[in-house]
Order: structure tokens, then sequence, then C-alpha cells
């Protein structure tokens, strides 16, 4: 394979602010040999070390030891990890998990030096990194959920697009289910994943947390209205009562029709263009909202450096080096990431594909979720809430309530060291 080549001037800026930094760790050691410890998860891992040797032939004396890690055990092993100080030098985390790692002060916050990695991004996606105002990651690749529809039973149906707000598109549902029949849907909602619901929450103008992210906000008018709408889903006969794991597979059951809408993010291009059959139609659309075109969550991975590290110097390099536009752009070329800079968007492999070009739109449209480490236990809550509302246990309304008992719960020990913190 041609080795690819970084853009000489983000090349030539990766040495002036090396050499500026003045970082101990690291210094005249990169001459002498350096190994860096970077952590990565899933399709991630498996594919970062065909890029690495540009990075080590642009670095000599650098050298790269990749772990790969279960994206479903890498939580916990960061974790387990910073109680045994053997974390590495730099890892791939969740966006979601940014405010947690930070808060137990594993995270070494950008330097002066890389502050120009934070240009060329998604307003959410940085916003996700920043905590209190300051960015302690860089946003790696990104992605977020939007529909993912069977363009010729919409067509048939009388809609040559998915229309932008709430009412259209459940109109336009309505008419899909008369083209396929009274034995299937229109749109598949797992009850089991609480993505859809959030991006319904996410349409509304009042946060999903309130008083400094110590206690929630699911019972505004705009959340429980985002809770109505879910559930009219399921009583109008448009989405089966039915979690992920009643599901044979995605891609079969949305070649077969038994629904034609699907919540999901970037990876499922390749899922759909690798199973699907070639005569299937299939597009991608921005989420619908209230009264237009609607939000969605931003997310995605970035990279850390941690603390604990004591190759500083080193570690930056191969954080500006992955943050690359070109290096982006080819890494979404083997893996279909997204790029997190908005310039390496430019590059053909991505303005050319029609199936990435709603991703653009939805990305400018994201909104950040609340920065609190509690947040991944609070959704998981609002999922467990939302399957009883669906199953006629609560209203709308009292759904919202519950979610908040349970989410003001979670979020005790924050609101005891806010107000010990004020004392």
């Amino acid at each position: 394979m041609i080795p690819f080549r970084p853009d000489r001037r983000a090349t030539l800026g990766l040495m002036a602010g090396a050499a500026a930094s003045g970082l101990a760790g690291c210094g005249a050691g990169d001459g002498g040999g350096v190994r860096l410890r970077f952590w990565a998860m899933g399709n991630e891992a498996t594919h970062v070390p065909q890029i690495l040797p540009e990075f080590e032939r642009l670095n000599p004396g650098i050298r790269v030891d990749v772990q790969a890690l279960p994206w479903t055990a890498a939580h916990q092993k960061l974790l387990t990890a910073y109680a045994g100080d053997s974390l590495p030098d730099v890892s791939q985390v969740g966006n979601t998990w940014v405010s947690e790692m930070e808060a137990i002060g594993a995270i070494s916050p950008l330097p002066a030096f890389a502050s120009d990695l934070l240009t060329d991004q998604f307003p959410a996606v940085l916003e996700t990194n920043r905590i209190d105002g300051r960015p302690v990651a860089t946003p790696w690749y990104v992605d977020t959920r939007l529909i993912f529809y069977r363009s010729d039973l919409l067509a048939e149906a009388g809609y040559p697009a998915v229309p932008p707000t709430w009412a259209g598109w459940k109109q336009a549902m309505h008419a899909v289910k008369r083209v396929v029949g009274p034995d299937k849907y229109a749109v598949l909602l797992p009850l089991n994943e609480f993505e859809q619901l959030l991006t319904f929450g996410l349409q509304g103008d009042e946060p999903l947390l309130r008083e400094e992210g110590t206690r929630g906000n699911f019972s505004s008018p705009s959340f429980v209205a985002a809770l109505a709408f879910y559930r009219s889903l399921f009583d109008e006969d448009l989405a089966p009562v039915a979690s992920a794991a009643q599901i044979s597979n995605v891609w079969t059951e949305f070649e077969r029709g038994w629904f034609s809408f699907y919540f999901s993010g970037p990876w499922t291009i390749g899922d759909f263009r690798n199973r699907l059959s070639p005569g299937t139609q299939w597009m991608t659309s921005g989420v619908p909202g209230p009264d237009g075109p609607g939000a969605s969550a931003p997310g995605g991975s970035s990279l850390v450096v941690f603390r604990s590290s004591p190759r500083q110097e080193a570690a930056w390099k191969l954080v500006r080096f992955l943050s690359d536009p070109a290096v982006q752009a080819r890494f979404n070329e083997i893996t279909g990431d997204l790029p997190a800079r908005r310039s390496a968007w430019e590059t053909p492999t991505v303005a050319n594909d029609p199936y990435i070009a709603a991703f653009e739109g939805q990305l400018a449209r994201a909104e950040a979720v609340p920065k609190v480490p509690e947040w991944e236990r609070i959704v998981t809550e609002m999922q467990i809430v939302a399957e009883r509302m669906v199953r006629g246990e609560f209203t709308p309304e009292q759904a919202g309530a519950e979610i908040d008992r349970r989410a003001d719960r979670l979020l005790e020990k924050r609101r005891w060291m806010l107000e010990r913190g004020r004392a």
C-alpha cells in the first residue's frame, strides 16, 4: 500500500509545537526511543495499526504499542487502571466518559500548543469535550443517530423524502404501513435502547437536567411531549413492542419491509451496503422535530492523554497526528468512521458518499447531553421507565415524574458535593 502523506503544514506545526512545549517526560528522550501505550476499542483498535507506521516514520524514535479493548469492558478497564496507576499514555474514550475521567483527575488538559486541534470541529462534539469551559479531550471521530429508511417504500406511499416534522413523519409512517400491510410496521424503536427516546427529548427547549445538573428535568413540558410522541408510535401500531433481542437481524427485517424507518449511526452504512440485496433501495435522512429538522446527541470517540503519562510530549504528537484532517479522511476510508475535523469532509471519499451527506447536517444540529458522570446510568433508568410506559404502566406525565425520581436519586452525591463546596 502506498503510504499517505498528512498535510505538510500540520506536520511542521506539530514539530514546532513539540519544540515549544517544554513539557517534561519526553524531551530529548524521543530520539533515544520512546514507546507509547495507546488503548483503543472495537473497530478502531483493529484498524488504527494501519496508519501508525506513517506516524512512526514522521517521528523517528517513537513507537506506538496498541492494546485493543472490547467496548463492553473498556470503561471498567480504564477505571481499574486509574485505581492501579497503570493507565496508558493515550487512550480512545467514549465522549460520554470524558466528564467522569476528568472528575477523577485522570486527564491531562490540552496544552496551549495543542489548542489549534480544537478548530475545525462540530460545536456540539467540541462542547462534549469541555468541562467547565476547559477542553480536556480531542475529538477523534464523530457520529450521531439519524434515520435510515426504505426510499422505495416511502416513495410508493407518496413521499419523496422523510418529512421534517413529527406530524408529517407520522402521516408518512401511516402511509407506509398501508403499503406494506397490517402485519408489518413503519419504524423500529427497540425498547431496550435509550437513544431513540433521547433523540426525541433533545428536540425541546428545556434542559434534561436542572439546578446545575443535580436534578432531573424530565417532567418538563418539552420532555413529556417527547414521551407522548414516543408512546404514540406504539399505540398507533407503527412500532412493534419489542426489544432488539427479539429481532433476528436488522438488515434482514429492513430488507423484507418489516420496518421502513430505523434510527442508527454511520456504522450502519457499511452493514447495509454489505448485507442488503443490491435491489434494496434505502437512504439516510435527518431527524424530524416538532416544528422542523430536529437535533440529535453527538457521539463518537475522543482522544485523551493521561496525567500519569511520563511521555507527555510524545503522547501529544500522536494526538496531533490522529487529528490531522488528511489522516482522518484516510481513516474514514479504512473504517467508515466520520471525521471529527470538518475540513476532512471536503475530501472526495467523504463528500461524494450520498449516505454520509445527511450526517453532516445532523451533526451541525447536534445538542450536547448533560456532562455529569452519572449520565449513562440516568439514561438507562429513562429507558426502563419508558418501556413500562409503552406497556401501559405509566402515562407520559407519570413517566416523566418517575424518571425524575430515579435521576434525583442517582444525583444525590453530586448535590451533596456542590452543597458542601458552597458551604
